[in-house]
């Protein structure tokens, strides 16, 4: 079973640690950066991209003589997307959905879970064969949202949260959303590649643990202090392979695809950071179906 990595990291309104900034507009925010016009310290959720460096919201719009911001100069995340009124709106809802489909589960039982789990190859108990060899790549996504233990969805679903809050207002929400997607996507094809055709796999852990190398990626970026996440992977890390029971490709999968989406996003130019998006983000995607396909055919 792929279990949680009972991460805790960020929140929605962190103590700055001594010695760092707090932005000007959030002072319970560290900032990472100041604006090149006013030289104000920023936090990732006030910062615009501008044509060198960043910029904040009050500058843009003395910049724009109008009270709004340019076109060309639009608030902007460090990735580039666009920055919304709730940064946690996406992170909301796949909660939501975690919590729906653990519900469900526990209403209709082990039928459901047995319908969704990640499974290579197993037998039904009526003679026929049922798994992502099979021809059910659905269970690839479904199993990213399926959990049995009430501690195992509290433990991904409080990492999702302390995350999930502070990528989404870094990266924006389509960006946030596509790392999070192949990050539990990348995970379940290793686990599929790796495990035992019969080894049941499910959780959000691949996807979660995506979004903590993507959280080192933009911490590195922001020239933030890196120990407190690395210490938090380094034990996450260790739980993963000394806890029995534990599906490790997942966590390992969804680490690696979450780290190169991340550097894909925030470290391309600003000229070519869609460009970048669509271009780490296929070949993610291309190696999670050829890891598929390869497993798929050597097992039937």
């Amino acid at each position: 079973m792929d279990q949680p990595p009972g991460g805790h990291e960020g929140q929605d309104q962190p103590v700055v640690a001594e010695g760092q900034a707090a932005c000007y507009r959030h002072p319970g925010r560290e900032a990472g950066v100041r604006c090149t016009r006013c030289e104000r310290p920023i936090c990732p959720a006030c910062m615009v991209d501008a044509s060198v460096g960043f910029q904040c919201p009050e500058c843009v719009r003395q910049g724009s003589g109008t009270g709004h911001a340019p076109s060309a100069n639009r608030p902007r995340t460090l990735a580039g997307g666009s920055i919304a009124a709730d940064p946690r709106l996406v992170t909301k809802i796949l909660l939501g959905l975690n919590v729906a489909v653990f519900i469900l589960v526990s209403v209709v039982g082990d039928r459901l879970v047995n319908d969704l789990l990640l499974v290579g190859h197993a037998s039904d108990g009526r003679g026929s064969l049922i798994g992502v060899a099979d021809g059910q790549y659905y269970r690839l996504l479904t199993s990213m949202f399926l959990h049995q233990q009430v501690w195992h969805i509290a433990f991904n679903m409080i990492s999702l949260w302390m995350l999930g809050g502070p990528l989404e207002a870094a990266l924006g929400r389509a960006r946030y959303l596509t790392l999070y997607l192949i990050s539990g996507l990348a995970g379940g094809a290793l686990t599929y590649l790796i495990a035992s055709p019969l080894q049941g796999s499910l959780g959000a852990s691949g996807a979660i643990f995506g979004l903590f190398g993507a959280t080192a990626v933009v911490v590195r970026k922001l020239n933030y202090d890196m120990r407190p996440v690395i210490a938090l992977l380094v034990i996450n890390l260790i739980i993963t392979f000394a806890w029995a029971g534990i599906a490790w490709q997942a966590h390992v999968g969804g680490l690696v695809a979450g780290t190169i989406v991340a550097i894909g996003m925030v470290y391309a130019p600003r000229e070519r950071r869609t460009l970048a998006l669509y271009g780490v983000s296929g070949l993610m995607l291309l190696v999670t179906a050829v890891l598929v396909v390869i497993r798929t055919s050597n097992l039937s």
